[in-house]
C-alpha cells in the first residue's frame, strides 16, 4: 500500500501526459496563428495580382513566402501563398529547453474568403524563399508643369482648344498619365489621371482654362473617391463645390 501512494503521483502525471498537448503541437499551433494573422494582413476586396500578394506577404515580420499560384485575387478561386511560420513553446516538466518549429501554411487571399480563416497546413515546398522587386513608381502628376504651360486668355478673348491640346504634347507626358480636353461654352477643361484600381481614391489634375482666369487644382480626397466624379472631365467645366 505505501509503494502504491508513492507511485501515484506518477502514475496521474503519467496519465495527464497522454491528454496535454505537447510542446512540439503547441509550438506548430502557434506557427499556424502566425500564419493566420499574415492571412488577415492580406484580407481585402481590392483586386490584387498575385505577385502584389506575394510582395505584401513577403513584407510581414515573421513570414517567408516560398510559392504563389493563382493569377488575381478575383480570378477563379483566388491567389494561395504558401508561407512559413515559426512557433515555439516550453513545459517547464517535460522540456529541457524551448521547443520551436518552423512550419508551412497554404493562406487563401480571395473576396471569398473569411476573416480569419484557418491556413492549412502543407508540406514546406522546395526551393529558396521567393523575392519580389519593388513595384514600379506611378508616374508624377505635372502639377506645376501643367499651370505653366496652359494658355492665359485675357478678358474677352477666345479660348483656342487646339492652343490648350498643343500646350498638353508639350509636356510629353508619360503613357500611363491619361489626358482628356473638352470645350464647352468658350472655356476648355483639362484632366490628367492616372488609372485607379475602383476602390482608393484616384490621382488626377484639373484644369480650366477661360478668358480672364486659368486654374489649375487637385480635387480633395472625398471627391476623387470612386464614384464621386471628382477626377470627371466634367469636374474640369463645372467645378464641384468643396465637401462639407
Amino acid at each position: 500500500m505505501r509503494r502504491l501512494l508513492l507511485l501515484l503521483p506518477l502514475l496521474l502525471f503519467t496519465a495527464a501526459c497522454g491528454v496535454v498537448q505537447s510542446s512540439e503541437g503547441r509550438a506548430t499551433d502557434d506557427a499556424r496563428e502566425a500564419a493566420r494573422k499574415a492571412g488577415e494582413r492580406l484580407y481585402g476586396q481590392r483586386p490584387r495580382t498575385a505577385e502584389e500578394v506575394g510582395r505584401s506577404a513577403s513584407g510581414i515580420d515573421g513570414v517567408e513566402v516560398l510559392r504563389v499560384t493563382g493569377t488575381s485575387t478575383h480570378d477563379g478561386d483566388g491567389v494561395d501563398v504558401v508561407v512559413r511560420t515559426s512557433g515555439s513553446a516550453y513545459n517547464e516538466w517535460l522540456d529541457v529547453e524551448e521547443v520551436v518549429v518552423r512550419r508551412c501554411f497554404t493562406v487563401r487571399v480571395s473576396p471569398k474568403a473569411e476573416w480569419g480563416e484557418d491556413p492549412r497546413g502543407v508540406d514546406c515546398p522546395d526551393g529558396p524563399v521567393l523575392t519580389f522587386a519593388p513595384p514600379p513608381e506611378p508616374p508624377r502628376l505635372p502639377y506645376e508643369e501643367l499651370r505653366a504651360k496652359l494658355p492665359r486668355v485675357p478678358e474677352g478673348g477666345r479660348v483656342g482648344e487646339a492652343e490648350v491640346r498643343r500646350s498638353l504634347a508639350a509636356l510629353d507626358l508619360p503613357p500611363a498619365i491619361r489626358t482628356e480636353v473638352k470645350a464647352d461654352g468658350g472655356r476648355v477643361g483639362v484632366l490628367l489621371s492616372l488609372k485607379g484600381n475602383g476602390f482608393d481614391a484616384q490621382d488626377c489634375v484639373l484644369a480650366s482654362v477661360t478668358p480672364g482666369a486659368t486654374e489649375v487644382w487637385v480635387p480633395s480626397r472625398i471627391q476623387r473617391m470612386p464614384g464621386e466624379g471628382g477626377c470627371a472631365i466634367g469636374n474640369a467645366l463645372d467645378r464641384q463645390p468643396p465637401p462639407h
